[in-house]
């Protein structure tokens, strides 16, 4: 049986003319995050980008449980080098698969996600660390953790890869003490 999110999720990607998720006795493995693959189209900034979804609906996606610094007329310290880390991470024509969590939008109507480069078969730390570029974003030090309830699935996981960002003080973290 679905959970509720996949449900929510599969009902919103049917309404903006997605191709709907696979059945879950399509292959995947039991537990594996319900995604929907999508074609980056366009970068924003560190932490928001532009994809092409199943179906041929385009979203602003805002990336779940991270928050890089502003680029732009509001520029922030190591907001032009978050931005360069995403656009590098996912060049434009990128297949990633995204992952909704309890809220599908934003109060700016940006579609909520986590990135995944790679389809994920888990969901588990150590697949996070390796394979959702908001993880890979904060690992690297190119984002805060930053949790916005009610999308909390990673946020103990994201939080940790931070605390190890920071300790070994990369990015963000470089100038620190």
């Amino acid at each position: 049986m679905l959970s509720a999110a996949a449900v929510l999720l599969i009902t919103a990607l049917v309404a903006w003319g997605c191709t709907p998720l696979p059945a879950p006795d399509s292959g995947r493995p039991a537990g594996a995050p319900e995604v929907t693959r999508a074609e980056v189209i366009r970068h924003t900034d560190g932490d928001t980008a532009h994809f092409r979804l199943q179906g041929g609906a385009e979203e602003k996606v805002r990336f779940i449980g991270i928050d890089t610094p502003e680029v732009g007329e509001r520029a922030e310290p190591y907001g032009e080098e978050a931005a360069a880390y995403t656009a590098e991470a996912i060049p434009v024509g990128t297949t990633v698969w995204l992952e909704t969590d309890a809220e599908l939008r934003d109060r700016h109507g940006r579609l909520l996600a986590y990135v995944w480069l790679v389809e994920p078969q888990s969901g588990d730390d150590a697949e996070v660390r390796e394979l959702m570029l908001n993880a890979r974003i904060v690992l690297d030090g190119f984002a805060s953790a930053y949790t916005y309830p009610p999308n909390v699935k990673y946020t103990e996981t994201l939080k940790d890869l931070q605390a190890e960002a920071r300790r070994a003080g990369r990015g963000l973290w470089a100038d620190e003490g």
